[in-house]
């Protein structure tokens, strides 16, 4: 149903604009919401978080004049509710019919679209190494990437195409020019920001490994080899290839302080190794990614921050709020990092979560081989992205 064929409420309501939820929910407050998004939507993926409070109530059940009392129930009168849908027609609608009824109500003003459009850049206070470092958050989908800036110079690590805009407003503003974007392999959950920054000047690194797996593009970019490194300012970026999320995953160690990771290892996780080759080529790819992890990330210096290229509800944000952690902290927190190479398999292959949605596409898109506007490729990757293997079981005591 389009916005535009709801029934207009007689009341008017408040709009609230995702970045002010936000706040509400980061500054502690208690958040109610109702999600008026049809139940498997809601089931993919919906607004959590401790202090908020989540109810879901599809907006058909709002359109009739009558409203069944059991709906109306769900909904608590003692406190302000935040309503929410898609795209902020529907939640408009079931926040006026609701407050023609007397409920304290608000709408998020562009729906989940709006909250998925939240971008954060966080100072990464541990970071040791030549210049700032900073880490992008988007929390709608985990979604995490690396600013680093020395100098008059700045290299970005897994950027998003969704924010290409935002990186070079970023760098305009530090006062510096942004030389390098890195991605860490062919994602499965997002669309890549490096071709569209590599036409705005910038240049664009993709893994020399992940050319193999069908980029048309390559000839177009810088392919980056284990062990080559880039010089941004007086800081260093490093390739380290660690394969095994797919055959071209590669890392980079930005001026032997902090170990982007991709999606090899996360703050809480370690990758699921079947996004490439499927269920058949997963074993395979898990001894690879054990071998890199033990090889490759854990050989590194005990003080190495370790930062992946997503988060999820599991993970606990280090004190400055970013998901970062050093390696010597996440070997006592995740079992997976003791364990044998044949318990590390049947361990991560026990107990997959679903795959991303629209991966296959946007895999293709983000070889080359699938061209989408920019407003498909938004849509292409709305909802949570579900690289890394179950939480609860690589989780230590």
């Amino acid at each position: 149903m389009n916005p535009e064929d709801f029934p207009t409420p007689d009341a008017t309501v408040e709009a609230v604009a995702p970045e002010t939820l936000k706040a509400q929910i980061d500054g502690g407050e208690d958040v109610t919401v109702l999600d008026a998004r049809m139940s498997s939507e809601y089931d993919e993926w919906h607004i959590d978080a401790e202090n908020v409070t989540s109810i879901n109530v599809p907006y058909f059940e709002f359109l009739e004049d009558d409203i069944d009392a059991d709906v109306l129930e769900q909904i608590p009168t003692d406190r302000e509710v935040t309503v929410l849908c898609a795209k902020g027609g529907a939640s408009e609608f079931v926040a006026g019919t609701l407050k023609d009824r007397g409920y304290d109500v608000v709408h998020l003003e562009d729906g989940m679209n709006g909250w998925a459009r939240i971008y954060e850049r966080v100072a990464v206070s541990a970071y040791e190494g030549a210049g700032e470092l900073y880490q992008y958050q988007r929390p709608s989908s985990g979604c995490l990437g690396y600013l680093l800036v020395d100098g008059d110079e700045a290299a970005v690590v897994d950027p998003l195409r969704a924010f290409t805009d935002r990186y070079l407003e970023d760098v305009e503003d530090l006062g510096v020019e942004l030389t390098y974007a890195f991605d860490t392999h062919i994602h499965a959950d997002h669309i890549s920001g490096i071709r569209d920054l590599d036409a705005e000047g910038v240049e664009g690194v993709i893994p020399a490994a992940a050319v193999d797996r069908g980029v048309t593009y390559a000839d177009e970019l810088t392919t980056a080899e284990d062990g080559d490194t880039f010089a941004v300012g007086e800081a260093t970026v490093e390739t380290v290839f660690t394969p095994g999320h797919t055959t071209g995953m590669t890392s980079y160690l930005l001026d032997e302080s902090l170990l982007a990771t991709g999606d090899g290892l996360f703050i809480e996780s370690v990758a699921r190794p079947d996004l490439e080759d499927g269920d058949e080529g997963a074993p395979d790819a898990a001894r690879m990614l054990y071998e890199s992890l033990q090889e490759r990330v854990l050989t590194l210096p005990e003080d190495t921050l370790v930062g992946g290229a997503h988060f999820s509800d599991a993970a606990e944000p280090a004190d400055d709020g970013t998901y970062t952690a050093p390696l010597d902290q996440l070997l006592t927190q995740m079992d997976a990092l003791t364990m044998d190479e044949d318990e590390f398999v049947e361990l991560i292959l026990s107990d997959m979560p679903p795959r991303p949605a629209n991966y296959e596409d946007i895999i293709a898109t983000n070889l080359g081989q699938n061209a989408v506007d920019d407003e498909e490729a938004f849509t292409l990757e709305l909802g949570p992205n579900n690289c890394a293997a179950s939480q609860e079981s690589l989780a230590g005591d």
